[in-house]
């Protein structure tokens, strides 16, 4: 039997999630119910019918699967109080829908007018939301191993969230209407636009003709200067007539592309450094194809990360420069200065890490993909070759926020037939990247599952034992407070990896947002805040009681930060590269256009 290659997107616990005969149960209308006659939930077709969605019954015959085992796994106190506010809240709907009150809908999903025009839409969308809150007390009340609870938990979200009538043309009367109001029109564009997406194998969520990268994203001026197989090398063009002696080398995530951090001019992390006196180097990751499936994490560190260090070493004439990894980017350029530092090297004068992972005890919500089955069935798959397909990471990344980037757009797009609007962030996000087999399957079994990267000498990249606290340089750390991809929490230990003897040569900062909201945040733009603290102590919680909230960017932190590590100033560089790195094709390169197939 072949293993799975989409394992690590279907833990053992979703196959029932997966079998449309379970979902046709659970949503079985139970004896008694008011909505008995209402067709149960079959396949998934937000076109076909889909039940109302107070058919599910949570204290009828006894459902089977999933949800009987949650009920089976509870305190029977806990239960019983759970059904009594169940049935109090029900009782209630039935009293307002008797006395023609339209109830309360809290919920965005539900915020357009002809969901309360009509009391049947409005019963039924406040019938689905009491279904979804007790099911979710009941995920929270089981009785289970934290890892098995979440899992739990976030199978149980996911359902929930699916069954929403808002995600379905015959519960929705905003469609509905649409409909009506278009003549047929928005249907007709609905189904052509699921079409379209089926063909393209993922669901659109922004106008994507409206972009073109090197045209209206990743338009920074500059030149490749270095190219392997693994990135280009990318040396900005200066925008001041001076500059930091030390350069300043971006390494981003090679899970996605790198334009994310220059995006336009006035929201471009790059081109910000650029303005504040820096040379601004970025590696540019290539986009793997089979040929390159036989990469491993060590061939990421030295053939890519380590061999940008000292191309841009040898370009700018400096022994150290600034370094600088923003999430993955930041664990691989981590586990390179450790090698580095290891053999005697001292590369660097400072190290920034953006929302990156250097401790993965805890990894928040990503942690319900990760068991070892998984990454067993990952590793037969892919670990001695093959690649990890950008579109599983962006369906991955999906779920972890499914109203707002899964049923949002089955709402807009097929059942009202809406054209995406363009957004320079959403198409990013749909520009994947593939990963090698073998590189990803160490990240994966190293990092997420069993964690050896924290403790100093567990494993060995290049021959060197990692040790992160042989890296002697002054860091700066940022993480964002709602961060769902790296929880705060798990960047702000990095502080006790880096610099354990000498803790105020770390510098954190806490951000408002998300993993990307949080970082892109330029401060003309004069938006969100961000948190500091002289305290040096290594309990999160202490540190965000201590610390003060600061309106606008934490951009200038950082670049108060890099200018105190950046040297004296020199006159900017006339042109890139030098005689042994040769320019070879205008800023962004090549390698960043390269689409999944």
């Amino acid at each position: 039997m072949n293993p799975n290659p989409n394992a690590f997107l279907q833990p053992s616990w979703t196959e029932q999630l997966a079998d449309p005969k379970n979902w046709q149960a659970w949503m079985q209308p139970m004896q008694g119910n008011p909505f008995a006659g209402a067709q149960a939930y079959g396949a998934f077709n937000p076109f076909g019918a889909q039940p109302a969605s107070g058919g599910f019954n949570p204290f009828g015959a006894q459902p089977p699967g999933m949800l009987s085992d949650l009920a089976s796994s509870i305190d029977p106190d806990v239960l019983r109080q759970l059904q009594k506010d169940y049935m109090a809240g029900f009782t209630a709907l039935i009293q307002n829908m008797s006395s023609a009150n339209s109830p309360s809908l809290n919920d965005k999903r539900f915020k357009a007018p002809a969901w309360q025009s009509n009391s049947l839409h409005a019963f039924n969308a406040a019938a689905y939301l009491l279904n979804a809150r007790f099911l979710g007390a009941m995920a929270d009340a089981v009785k289970a191993p934290p890892k098995a609870k979440q899992k739990i938990q976030f199978a149980v979200q996911q359902m929930v969230d699916a069954m929403s009538p808002a995600n379905f043309l015959a519960t929705n009367p905003d469609a509905q209407q649409k409909i009506v109001e278009t003549k047929g029109e928005s249907l007709q564009k609905g189904i052509a636009h699921m079409l379209a997406d089926i063909r393209k194998g993922r669901i659109s969520q922004t106008d994507e003709s409206a972009f073109e990268v090197g045209k209206n994203v990743a338009t920074t001026a500059g030149m490749v200067v270095f190219e392997n197989d693994l990135f280009q090398l990318i040396q900005y063009q200066p925008l001041t007539a001076t500059v930091s002696e030390r350069p300043l080398l971006i390494v981003p995530p090679c899970i996605n592309k790198f334009y994310i951090l220059d995006l336009q001019p006035d929201n471009s992390l790059v081109r910000y450094a650029i303005e504040e006196g820096n040379t601004v180097f970025l590696v540019s990751w290539r986009n793997p194809d089979i040929s390159l499936g036989h990469l491993t994490w060590d061939d990421y560190v030295e053939q890519a990360v380590m061999k940008a260090i000292s191309v841009t070493q040898a370009i700018s004439k400096q022994d150290q420069i600034n370094a600088f990894g923003f999430c993955v980017g930041g664990t691989l350029l981590s586990t390179a200065l450790a090698v580095m530092y290891a053999r005697g090297e001292r590369p660097v004068a400072s190290l920034t890490l953006l929302t990156a992972f250097l401790d993965f005890s805890d990894t928040g919500v990503i942690d319900v993909f990760i068991d070892e089955m998984q990454v067993k069935l990952r590793e037969q798959a892919i670990g001695t070759g093959g690649l990890m397909k950008g579109g599983d990471f962006t369906s991955a990344f999906a779920s972890l926020r499914p109203n707002d980037l899964i049923w949002n757009y089955v709402g807009a797009n097929y059942l009202k037939g809406e054209e995406p609007p363009p957004f320079d962030l959403l198409y990013w996000n749909a520009d994947g990247t593939n990963l090698p087999g073998p590189m990803f399957c160490w990240y994966l079994r190293n990092t997420y599952l069993e964690n050896n990267l924290r403790h100093p000498g567990r494993v060995t990249v290049l021959g060197e034992p990692v040790d992160f606290g042989k890296i002697d340089a002054p860091t700066f750390l940022y993480a964002s407070r709602e961060d769902h991809i790296v929880p705060w929490q798990s960047a702000f230990e990095s502080q006790t990896l880096l610099n354990p003897k000498k803790p105020a040569r770390n510098q954190f900062v806490l951000g408002a947002s998300g993993h990307i909201a949080g970082v892109v945040n330029p401060p003309a733009k004069k938006k969100r805040s961000y948190w500091t603290s002289p305290k040096i102590t290594h309990d999160a919680k202490a540190w965000l009681e201590s610390a003060t909230e600061h309106p606008g960017s934490w951009w200038t932190e950082w670049s108060k930060f890099l200018a105190t590590h950046g040297g004296k100033h020199v006159p900017a560089p006339r042109k890139p590269g030098n005689a042994s790195y040769k320019p070879i094709e205008p800023a962004p390169g090549r390698y960043v256009k390269v689409k999944l197939d």
